[in-house]
Order: structure tokens, then sequence, then C-alpha cells
């Protein structure tokens, strides 16, 4: 009886949530297709191109937050880090993929620094982790002002991803380099799903965090595993500080502002789940996007309405699971 109630109570919180997200987002869709069809469309792929850059650094925070329960608001730090790097790096070189390894390597560098020297000291200890990781990201953000000012860096894309792509249907042109950002983002997400789910590594990941002293136990180098996967969660900061250094320009600030916006696709899309995060960070740059363009007063209201609608059904993620 209680299992038949509990089944009911869920159906009626799923129409719930249908009526209450789904009914305003298709009449918003279908007024905004019939009022201009090529705006809706340009928006939806700007949303999806956000997204994506959103995804690559929420799922590094995805290794190091949501599944190892590291804390590490240093995270946006690592992501301004490598833009930076990048910057300088393809600015000298002219080499944009020598621009993209260097940023994702010092980012790497730095988080594994953080993990070994400060974090691993202290598991278990989320307070601690959250005071520390605050001052490392503000001395970080205080240098990187020091060396690089506050003006305002932007790399240029590869020659091979410049211009627009042309003959879209409706859109006729658009960025060849922010669309490939969905490429890069789909990449990274199929290699980090089949990195923690196919592969022995993985294993050992998922292991480590249940019971590391089990997994040790078994003659597993625990501290090395999250060693490796600290450093690929910071260095996907860095690879997003490449891409944002593109698309978005580096400035003081923008560490603030990706390491929010990985906390918010982490707490929407679950902890520890990459196929949450990117379900994740598809709604957070769909809704910032939109908002933007049809209702740029109130836009950022729409990410804590999300928030709150997310948490209020799903406590723990829309793919969270219970601990």
């Amino acid at each position: 009886m209680n299992a038949a109630h509990g089944n009911a109570l869920t159906r009626r919180q799923r129409i719930a949530l249908a009526l209450l997200v789904g009914v305003p987002v298709a009449v918003f869709s279908i007024w905004a297709l019939v009022d201009n069809t090529r705006l809706y469309l340009v928006t939806l792929l700007n949303g999806l191109t956000l997204a994506a850059l959103y995804f690559i650094v929420a799922s590094g925070f995805t290794l190091v937050f949501g599944l190892m329960r590291n804390v590490n608001l240093a995270h946006g730090s690592l992501y301004l880090l490598g833009g930076y790097v990048a910057f300088i790096t393809a600015e000298r070189t002219g080499w944009w993929i020598l621009a993209l390894a260097a940023g994702f390597a010092v980012a790497a560098i730095g988080g594994l620094l953080i993990q070994a020297l400060i974090l691993r000291h202290m598991q278990g200890q989320d307070l601690r982790q959250t005071l520390i990781t605050i001052a490392l990201s503000i001395v970080i953000a205080d240098v990187l002002l020091w060396i690089f000012t506050g003006q305002v860096h932007q790399m240029e894309a590869p020659e091979w991803l410049q211009g627009p792509i042309r003959g879209i249907p409706v859109i006729n042109a658009y960025s060849a380099y922010r669309l490939s950002l969905l490429g890069f983002g789909i990449v990274i997400g199929v290699f980090l799903w089949w990195l923690l789910n196919r592969t022995r590594v993985g294993m050992m990941i998922r292991a480590g965090v249940d019971d590391r002293h089990m997994l040790a136990a078994a003659g597993v180098n625990v501290n090395l595993v999250f060693a490796i996967t600290f450093m690929l969660g910071a260095g996907l900061a860095g690879i997003g500080g490449v891409i944002g250094a593109v698309e978005l320009s580096m400035v003081p600030g923008e560490d603030t502002r990706l390491l929010l916006a990985s906390l918010i696709v982490v707490i929407v899309g679950g902890m520890g789940s990459v196929v949450g995060a990117a379900i994740g960070s598809a709604i957070l740059g769909l809704a910032e996007t939109y908002g933007l363009v049809y209702a740029p007063t109130y836009s950022v209201v729409f990410t804590f309405v999300i928030l709150i609608i997310v948490l209020a059904f799903r406590p723990r993620g829309i793919m969270g699971r219970a601990a």
C-alpha cells in the first residue's frame, strides 16, 4: 500500500512538473517561432554552445566536487589561469592547439598541487576545504590581475574555425568556432562517461569515493587515483578557459561567473553525474541565453527559478541518487 502510494505520488510530481515547466516553455516556443523564427533558432544555437562551454568547465567540477566530494572553490580561478596561459602561448607561438595543451597542462598541475598539498589532508572536512579554496581563489585571481591587469584579453580562433558557416536553412550563417563548441562538449562528455563507467580506472575512482579504506586494502594507491582524477577535473577547467578566451574573452570576474555556473550545473544535474552535468548545462545555457534575448531585465531570475523548481521536485538533482 505504501509502495503504491509512493508510486502515485511520483506520478503526480511528474505531471505537476510537466505542467509547471512544459506548458510555459511550449507556449513561449510557439510564440517565438511565429514571431521571429530566425531569432529563435539563432538563440537556440547560442544557448546550446554556451551550454557546451559550461559543461566542459562543470564536468571537471563534477569530478572534483560531485564525485570525489572535494570542495574546490578555486575551480573558477583554474579556468582563468588556463585561459591566460593559453592566450600568452597563442600570442607567442601562433599555435592554437599548443595553447589548448598549455592551458590544460597548467590548470592540471595547479589542481594537482591544490589536491596534494592541501585537500588531501582535509578529507571530509568540507568547511575547511571551502574556506581554504576560497582564499586560494582570491590569491590566484589577484596574482593574475597583477600580471595581466584588468585589460580584456581575447584569443583568435584557429584559422580552420574562423568565419561563419553559410547555407544553414533559416539561420543562413553561424560562427564556425562557436558551433564547434558543441563538438568539443560531446567528445569530452562521451570520454568522461566511458572513463567512469567502462574502464578499470573509473571503477577504482567510484570505489574509492564509496570506501577508500577497502580500496586501499585491495592494494590500490588511492591517493594516486584521486590525484589523477583531480588533475583531470582541473585540466578540464583549463580547457574551458582556453575556449572561453576565444568566445567570451578573459577578464577578472569570469572566474566567479564560471564557478557559479558550475555550482548550479552540479546542483541541478545531480552530484557526480556526467549526464546530469550535461542536462544541467543545457538547462542553464538555454535559460540564460533566451532570458537575455527575450527578457533581459529578468534574465538573472530565471536561473534561480530553475534551482527552486529542480530542488523542490528533485532535491538531489535531476540525475542525483540517494547517498
